[in-house]
């Protein structure tokens, strides 16, 4: 099914663009293919969470931590398979945890602090497949990351709701863990990829 969506979708690309390079095309055949897996995987994973009823909750908590992933990115699984195995247990277990326990103030105000040194000191993290070669993009993506965990950190303190309260603090230790230099050695993916393309 992968193959099927993927050649022809290039194929059509390729009759109404037959100018564009073979760069170009790789391109857009990367972005096709995280297209196919990020609708699968999504689709597997609500349907998992509509069957635990936290559909919703898991809604919520995904939206809050694309808001952080997006411009901080870390680690991607090496299949395809992997990435929906991890993403599917990752998701909703801290959707769970964050729909049912209850942190208290003091600890949610350490876990702020350390995940926004930490954000400032690892992200951007790239990958081997799109590393962030520009200083400039790196240096933007550096300040959006740690202004947003300096908001979440804030939101995780003063808002009620135990579930969004949660949802914030657990979004960033999760992303976090998505960019530290450990996760990615303990994985067997290189780090920094972006100094490979420096002079």
């Amino acid at each position: 099914m992968k193959e099927v969506f993927i050649n022809n979708s290039m194929n059509l690309i390729q009759k109404y663009y037959p100018n564009y390079s073979e760069t170009k095309l790789a391109e857009l055949k990367y972005g096709l293919l995280g297209l196919y897996l990020m609708i699968t995987k999504s689709i597997i994973i609500f349907g998992i969470a509509l069957y635990l009823g936290i559909f919703k909750e898991l809604l919520i908590f995904t939206i809050i931590y694309n808001i952080l992933r997006a411009p901080s990115f870390g680690i991607h699984a090496s299949k395809s398979w992997i990435c929906l195995v991890s993403s599917a247990s990752i998701f909703i277990f801290f959707t769970y945890l964050s729909a049912t326990i209850s942190i208290p103030i003091n600890i949610k105000t350490i876990v702020g602090i350390i995940g926004i040194i930490l954000m400032y000191k690892n992200s951007p993290a790239d990958t081997a497949k799109k590393p962030i070669v520009s200083p400039k993009r790196r240096k933007i993506y550096k300040i959006i990351s740690t202004f947003i965990a300096i908001i979440f950190t804030i939101l995780s303190i003063v808002i009620d709701n135990d579930f969004l309260a949660n949802s914030f603090s657990f979004s960033l230790i999760l992303q976090n863990i998505m960019i530290a230099p450990t996760t990615y050695k303990l994985l067997g993916e290189p780090y920094d990829n972006y100094k490979s393309y420096q002079p």
